[in-house]
């Protein structure tokens, strides 16, 4: 009782002094989805370059612990802004925290679904098939249910493990992840057995920086002052891969990171591409409401959602 109490004292110390730092505009903490790796390279380079200084911000890039995730820390002011796949905010405004999406940096839907044997998945129907337990992907059981596939979905907190395991038909993957990581292994043949979501009408964008609508409210001015020097970084990073992925590789060294520079620079190509706008070619950096659309529909048609999320709900 006694170690509960002085945890919840100093939860409470640790909110107020955060709280004080917002209103003196000092410090912005911000919480990427996972540990140090070039899908968050923008950001590391808006640090870096001084870009969220430029914009009068002390930002802190404070990597989620494996107990914990980005949605906690933004739901317990852990952290002002965070970064989310568009299906997973919007389960979280439907579950009671109104989110703001302040900067899309990703255009496209990073799913892929991967096959064992190089079939395609649309014919594998009953198979089993790895599903993160994190939550990344969701869309892909309504999916699974348009299709009439009938999968057999097997959680996993690493799904990359259970497929080289052979205890799956096929696996859910990132393009700039788990899909590289599987290609190391040889296990997988670029492009065989790949269903990819973003060449289909289940493109749905997936990831956008949000903070909570009550930050937003109170602190506008910071919110957009990072979504800005964010969009800074991108840009810089997109115009010197190179210099990026040494920076990169920095992060990854310094958190002690299982990868290699190999895995880092194509995940940091991939990224960069699905920054792309399929129809418009450019680097747009916004919601499109047709995508928020089509993942209504498919959230709505997989019982993930219990009322329509509009892109109301998440912009200013």
């Amino acid at each position: 009782m006694v170690r509960k109490f002085f945890c919840i004292v100093g939860a409470l110390f640790a909110f107020v002094s955060l709280s004080g730092a917002q209103e003196a505009g000092e410090r912005f903490v911000f919480t990427p989805q996972s540990t140090a790796q070039a899908q968050f390279a923008g950001f590391y380079v808006a640090l870096e370059q001084g870009f969220y200084a430029d914009e009068g911000l002390d930002v802190e890039i404070a990597h989620p612990y494996a107990t914990t995730s980005a949605v906690d820390n933004i739901r317990e002011g852990v952290c002002q802004a965070t970064i989310l796949p568009l299906s997973l905010a919007m389960r979280t405004i439907d579950g009671g925290l109104p989110l703001v999406n302040i900067l899309q940096t990703s255009m496209n839907s990073a799913t892929v679904i991967i096959s064992r044997w190089g079939a395609d998945p649309l014919t594998l129907r009953g198979a089993k098939v790895a599903a993160f337990r994190a939550g990344f992907g969701q869309l892909a059981r309504s999916f699974a249910e348009m299709e009439n596939l009938d999968y057999e979905w097997i959680p996993a907190a690493s799904v990359k493990n259970i497929f080289i395991a052979g205890a799956v038909d096929a696996t859910l993957a990132r393009s700039y992840d788990e899909y590289y990581q599987l290609l190391q292994t040889r296990i997988i043949q670029p492009d065989t057995g790949i269903y990819r979501f973003e060449d289909h009408e289940y493109n749905v964008q997936q990831e956008g920086v949000y903070v909570t609508r009550a930050y937003y409210e109170t602190h506008r001015a910071q919110a957009e002052a990072f979504a800005r020097a964010s969009r800074r970084g991108w840009e810089w990073a997109d115009m010197h891969p190179e210099e990026t992925l040494e920076l990169v590789m920095r992060y990854v060294r310094e958190f002690r990171i299982a990868t290699n520079r190999t895995l880092q620079e194509l995940m940091l190509k991939e990224v960069l591409r699905l920054q792309h706008d399929h129809e418009s070619g450019e680097k747009e950096f916004r919601l499109r409401p047709d995508m928020v659309d089509k993942a209504n529909e498919m959230m709505e048609k997989a019982g993930m959602i219990s009322r329509r999320i509009t892109v109301e709900d998440l912009l200013p």
